[in-house]
């Protein structure tokens, strides 16, 4: 079964059933009355709402529960949503650009060309399809994206980065082992000590990349580009495709 075959069963699950789901069922002002009112006991009741295309740049969403919202092509730029749980919600073509969504748990999502550029993902769980995203420059560091190897009834449950634009993202000290990386761009990104174990990373542009101490064990590095990468202490045990001068 193809990686993530599961995420449109729980995308039918997540979504209402209307035929209309091109409007939002709230305006900017109503959201911001519900997070005016809410606490840490009393979370702003936004679990399953259509919020797609709304506005919603610069709020505080600490104390929302948004799990399973619809949240496509809504701009949350310079939101708050730090320590949520953004469990099956959909977020194609999101904006969150320079987002906090730090220790976020993020599963089971689609958040394929969302812009996430600047954003603060540190300490995040995500397990999601972001084919095309763009994490330009974002903070990944401390995360947890590694496979989820217990659940896998449903095929394999791994963060999908095919083709995302990583370039100058700090992934330090970050899981990533099974992830999809063909053709990302992570030029210049901070990989340090970023465990990559099996991932796929064929067409991958590391070009300037600092990798020291990175765990590259079996990957598949079929035409990745590592000019002028750094790769003091990195592993590269059982990779296929190295490219010469590489982890040697």
């Amino acid at each position: 079964m193809s990686p993530f075959a599961f995420v449109p069963v729980l995308l039918a699950l997540v979504l209402p059933a209307s035929p209309a789901l091109n409007a939002a069922e709230m305006t900017r002002a109503q959201v911001e009355q519900l997070l005016a009112k809410a606490d840490k006991q009393h979370p702003a009741p936004l679990r399953r709402k259509d919020l797609t295309d709304l506005d919603l740049s610069g709020l505080d969403f600490r104390h929302a529960d948004l799990w399973g919202a619809d949240l496509r092509r809504a701009n949350l730029s310079n939101a708050n949503l730090a320590n949520l749980n953004l469990d099956l919600t959909v977020m194609t073509n999101i904006k969150l650009v320079n987002a906090n969504l730090s220790n976020t748990s993020i599963f089971g999502v689609s958040l394929m060309r969302a812009d996430l550029s600047h954003a603060n993902l540190s300490g995040s769980r995500v397990i999601a399809v972001m084919e095309g995203a763009n994490f330009s420059h974002a903070n990944i560091s401390n995360a947890d994206w590694a496979a989820d190897m217990k659940n896998q009834s449903m095929g394999l449950m791994r963060a999908n980065l095919k083709g995302a634009n990583l370039t100058g993202a700090n992934l330090s000290n970050t899981k990533l082992s099974r992830a999809m990386l063909k053709h990302a761009k992570l030029n210049n990104a901070n990989l340090q000590n970023v465990d990559l174990f099996s991932s796929e990373m064929d067409g991958a542009d590391l070009t300037g990349a600092d990798l020291s101490n990175a765990n590259l064990a079996s990957t598949k590095l079929h035409d990745a580009i590592f000019l002028n990468a750094k790769t003091t202490g990195a592993r590269f045990e059982g990779a296929q495709h190295i490219p010469a001068g590489i982890g040697h």
